[in-house]
């Protein structure tokens, strides 16, 4: 059956896998993107420019067209959430929002998604000025769950890596040990949880799927420390790292935590799904992005 589908945000990484895969399962597939950037989907998907946080211009290019589902992959604040939640009112069969592991504090035990629970979550009135990213998450989350008509998921994504992720966090760990420039590690045996671009979009592809709603964490199988990516590089590259526990600013690693972070993703695999272990994905990328 083919779907008619809408993704805010879906001209890079994991939001451009995503699309690819509805294209090819033959969904009718529209896009919304605030910039210019030219996509790479040509005439297969219907193209909407706008600036998502305007509420009236969303409003105005939707018209009175419903989707199958909706993902929203770059809501960001409270009031995005809130605004969505009007806008999609009868015209959102499904709606699927990106969310965070930040929703969840440093440390153990490995985080359940009962850790946050977006339905008992205080949303405060009036929001306050300064939110930052994972509060930001955790309000979106609080508000979709809580006030949507239509039905809603979560997917708490840890840290997504990929060839072509954008803000190359795995780029500069290969790229500091082959310069041999120092990096900032406050916690090098913090397991932390990871999942790769493509699993992220064959995830939230299968969400689309189901009838699965609520709050979903999303990592691969297995953990890894911050020192242990780092010995994969070094192996990679067959160079020296050389870890700090204080840099420059410049030269702090963006996996960085003070303790460990990661998720237990029991959940989604009693739903139907089954994730790929870290290890299937993370040495091969790495030994890619050191021969690159």
């Amino acid at each position: 059956m083919m779907r008619n589908v809408l993704v805010l945000g879906g001209t890079r990484f994991f939001g451009k896998k995503l699309v690819e895969r509805l294209l090819q399962a033959g969904d009718q597939v529209t896009i919304v993107t605030r910039g210019g950037l030219s996509h790479p989907f040509g005439e297969q998907v219907k193209h909407l420019q706008l600036d998502r946080t305007n509420a009236k211009a969303l409003e105005e290019a939707i018209g009175d067209t419903s989707y199958d589902v909706v993902y929203d992959n770059i809501c960001f604040k409270p009031v995005e959430a809130e605004e969505a939640v009007k806008l999609f009112a009868g015209k959102a069969g499904k709606y699927i929002v990106t969310s965070t592991l930040s929703v969840y504090p440093f440390g153990e035990p490995r985080k359940t998604e009962e850790y946050f629970g977006a339905l008992e979550y205080t949303v405060p009135n009036p929001y306050p000025p300064d939110i930052n990213y994972g509060e930001g998450k955790r309000l979106v989350e609080a508000i979709f769950l809580q006030q949507a008509s239509f039905p809603v998921a979560a997917v708490r994504f840890p840290i997504v890596l990929g060839a072509d992720d954008y803000t190359r966090r795995l780029h500069f760990h290969v790229e500091h040990v082959q310069q041999e420039l120092p990096i900032g590690m406050p916690n090098t045996d913090a397991h932390m949880s990871f999942i790769d671009a493509d699993e992220a979009a064959a995830f939230l592809d299968w969400l689309g799927r189901s009838d699965a709603v609520g709050s979903f964490n999303a990592c691969s199988k297995g953990e890894i420390s911050p020192g242990g990516i780092v010995a994969l590089i070094e192996e990679a590259t067959g160079k020296k790292a050389y870890i700090a526990l204080e840099t420059d600013k410049q030269h702090e690693s963006p996996f960085g935590v003070p303790e460990p972070w990661y998720m237990s993703t029991a959940k989604a695999e009693a739903a139907g799904y089954t994730f790929k272990p870290l290890n299937d994905w993370l040495p091969p990328l790495i030994k890619q992005l050191a021969a690159e």
